[in-house]
């Protein structure tokens, strides 16, 4: 199955501002990529950057990719370990750019065999239940906002972006609980936006409201004190940003520096390394969640397909392209009803992007 040309499209989906302790995303910057064979079959791939968590930007992917497509060309698809090695090996990190090749890899891996992609990972059919996620604000709106997501969007699981200042972030907590009542589950997420201190106070603060857990509560530098802070919280806690690949998770684990460990495709470079995470956070017995960036339904789909075969994952935060996208440029693809997740039953990933669509986003073909 030799690659024969691959085209390259600015993923440009527009959005309404989304806040997190980082910044503010004003629109998606994706990047996608569809991979031909000489057999007729291709392969789809996109990749959500995010330069505050991930030190990737839309231009910096697309600029590599043109690399990537032009050392893949003329190579066997069917060899994903060794097309990854290759980028690897060409440049270190940028795995979110490196996230859509291997992922238009294992589209057109599932599809030579005939077999949706959680098949070919050795999964079966289920439906997993997303969070969804609220943006920093005042505290009135987030708990306005919480109340609608409940009410209107039959969500029974919030996930709330915390991180930019701990008496604010108490006080929204208490409203966001006050409002929504006891049997919502909530689930904070600081995105590395306190230091020691005050994720001591927050969290300390936060633990009469029944959290479920708390993401990435201090940057990676401080990852030497996410031990101590493992211990003085009773609310338990999920790594993120301090793991990039499976090196990362064990290291923390080693350290009992968290109880969860988030996977992202566009951070950890792709289904190969989301499954190396995986099966070293199984053998420490420490779960897994699944996440993502600002991903459209076509890379939320392939993730899907991830979470209905990888058994240690036990939380699902895949609600990406609800987080404000102003545009669906995807046909096929993953369903929500309510927020539980339809993945479909075709080969491969079983997305695409409209073609219409494409035509107004800039694109190279190599």
């Amino acid at each position: 199955m030799t690659i024969t040309h691959i085209e390259i499209y600015r993923l440009s989906i527009p959005m309404v501002p989304f806040t997190i302790a980082t910044g503010t995303m004003q629109f998606a910057q994706n990047l996608f990529i569809r991979v031909h064979t000489n057999q007729g079959l291709s392969g789809v791939g996109e990749c959500s950057a995010f330069p505050m968590i991930a030190g990737e930007t839309q231009d910096t992917c697309f600029v590599l990719a043109r690399d990537f497509a032009t050392l893949w060309k003329g190579k066997n698809a069917a060899d994903i370990h060794a097309r990854m090695q290759e980028l690897d090996s060409y440049i270190t990190h940028n795995h979110t750019a490196k996230s859509a090749f291997d992922m238009a890899l294992y589209d057109l891996a599932a599809k030579a065999k005939g077999v949706p992609l959680y098949q070919f990972f050795g999964g079966s059919y289920w439906e997993p239940e997303s969070d969804l996620t609220i943006g920093i604000g005042a505290a009135e709106d987030m708990a306005a906002q919480a109340v609608e997501f409940v009410e209107q969007r039959m969500a029974g699981i919030l996930k709330v972006k915390l991180g930019k200042h701990a008496g604010q972030d108490i006080e929204r907590m208490q409203k966001i609980r006050a409002a929504v009542g006891p049997q919502v589950e909530l689930r904070i997420d600081a995105n590395a936006g306190w230091n020691f201190e005050d994720a001591v106070l927050a969290l300390t603060a936060l633990q009469p409201l029944n959290i479920a857990f708390c993401e990435q509560p201090m940057p990676r530098l401080l990852d030497d004190k996410m031990p101590s802070l493992r211990r003085l919280s009773q609310i338990p806690i999920m790594a993120d940003e301090s793991v990039f690949n499976h090196h990362e998770a064990e290291r923390l684990l080693r350290a009992n520096a968290c109880d969860y460990v988030n996977i992202k495709l566009s951070k950890a470079g792709g289904l190969a390394e989301a499954w190396r995470i995986h099966d070293v956070c199984a053998s420490y017995q420490i779960p897994n969640m699944i996440g993502g960036m600002l991903e459209s339904r076509l890379a939320l789909t392939a993730k899907v397909h991830f979470a209905l075969a990888a058994k240690n994952v036990q939380f699902y935060d895949l609600d990406t392209c609800l987080l404000g996208h102003l545009e669906d440029p995807v046909t096929g693809g993953v369903v929500f009803k309510g927020m539980k997740l339809q993945a479909p039953n075709v080969p491969g990933i079983g997305a695409d992007i409209d073609p219409v669509w494409l035509k107004k986003c800039e694109h190279i073909t190599i």
